[in-house]
């Protein structure tokens, strides 16, 4: 987190992620001013900087949606020096990658995914999903410049959750 290096945490459900990225948090400096956008407040940042957004669905009459991809945006009007998703699942993907590419080193999130590998490339999907008409080429050039790292994480037999692998992306 020193290092300012941008972490993607993967796994299977009830594999970990949200409770890895409460703990990397934790690392980030009390000077830096953070955003986190989730859809349900998981998050427990310590920092006395921390800005916290949630996503909310529309109401009865339809009206009112607050998505992921609408905090993502406005977020980074609020100069944040960190970003923190809770989880990636949608095409709010290509925001997080725009994001990523724009300064805002040392973010954090989490995507569903069985390896390091399948989490890049889920990611890649999830942003060609936005249907901005990018080449698949472009978002992958996007993915290897945002991301730094891969944690993924598993979930055992015995109930035991472990970090499984570690991966740089290059």
């Amino acid at each position: 987190m020193a290092g300012r290096r941008s972490v993607l945490v993967s796994g299977g459900t009830g594999s970990g992620k949200t409770t890895l990225l409460n703990a990397l948090s934790s690392f980030i400096g009390a000077e830096e001013r953070v955003v986190t956008i989730e859809d349900a407040a998981e998050l427990r940042l310590q920092q006395p900087h921390v800005v916290r957004l949630e996503s909310r669905p529309a109401g009865v009459e339809g009206r009112g949606e607050v998505s992921i991809r609408d905090l993502l945006r406005n977020a980074l009007r609020m100069r944040p020096d960190r970003i923190v998703i809770g989880e990636v699942r949608g095409i709010e993907a290509l925001d997080l990658l725009t994001a990523l590419n724009t300064g805002h080193d040392g973010s954090l999130s989490t995507v569903h995914a069985n390896s390091p590998r399948d989490a890049l490339a889920r990611l890649e999907t999830l942003a060609l999903m936005a249907g901005v008409g990018l080449p698949h080429e472009a978002i992958a050039e996007q993915v290897r410049r945002g991301i730094d790292l891969v944690v993924h994480l598993q979930r055992e037999a015995d109930g035991a959750r472990r970090v499984t692998e570690i991966a740089e992306v290059r």
